[in-house]
């Protein structure tokens, strides 16, 4: 489907997590192009893969939207030193670089949330009792979370009351389900929602919700999703940078 000349498109990739070289693969085959086009990674732009400090340069430069996930979280609190770098991580492409405050700070300024008229972009889920998810995830910021921020940026699986339950091989088992079972897009607008997180569910394309962590980084794709084309473009990742967990 083509795009009437003049129409910005709204390019939506799922978790990067330091994969750059399959990122500038992905915008090429998208024919991305910065003065017309809206690049918004669904969070997780870092860790694990192998240059963190080059995706972050790269959205930089390109004027990148997008959110925040667990792993980005996770940068800041290696960074203000309140947690310790776990032995997979690679956050020291970017906290070893010299332009380290400059990332962190263009990383820091993206929010929870972003709200269009017909989109929500969260980077895991949103909780079944938010009427209004804006309102939620309005106030908390990298560095102070709080419960709203954690549980954007990690539930997948919760009951109907919101309470997050566990994964295993067999998937979510009862009263558990994937956590955009409970969501309603007629509570919002006809919204449906853009997330990742969930790499090992795969690809999820229902009406109400599009899930894109299609596992870059343990050597699957890195997927995106051209809103007003409706169209997914999907690149392989160039090997396995990290062990599935």
């Amino acid at each position: 489907m083509g795009t009437p000349t003049g129409t910005v498109r709204r390019i939506f990739v799922g978790d990067i997590q330091g994969c750059r070289e399959e990122l500038e693969r992905l915008l090429e085959v998208a024919r991305f192009d910065p003065a017309t086009d809206e690049l918004h990674p669904v969070g997780d732009f870092v860790n694990r893969g192998p240059d963190s400090a080059g995706v972050l340069r790269l959205c930089r430069q390109l004027g990148a939207g997008g959110v925040l996930g667990n792993h980005d979280v996770n940068l800041f609190a290696v960074a203000r030193g309140e947690r310790r770098a776990r032995e997979r991580d690679t956050f020291e492409s970017v906290l070893g670089a010299p332009d380290r405050e400059e990332l962190l700070a263009w990383l820091a300024q993206r929010p929870f949330l972003r709200v269009w008229p017909d989109l929500y972009l969260v980077h895991a889920g949103l909780h079944p009792a938010w009427d209004e998810p804006e309102a939620a995830l309005g106030d908390p910021t990298p560095l102070e979370p709080g419960q709203a921020g954690h549980y954007a940026v990690s539930v997948r699986t919760c009951n109907a009351a919101g309470e997050p339950g566990d994964v295993d091989g067999n998937g979510p088992a009862p009263p558990y389900r994937p956590w955009d079972a409970w969501y309603d897009p007629a509570r919002h607008a006809g919204r449906r929602v853009v997330f990742g997180h969930w790499s090992t569910r795969g690809l999820v394309d229902e009406p109400g919700a599009l899930g894109l962590d299609t596992g870059c980084v343990w050597g699957g794709e890195l997927t995106g999703w051209i809103a007003e084309e409706e169209r997914l473009v999907r690149v392989p990742a160039r090997r396995a940078y990290s062990p599935i967990p």
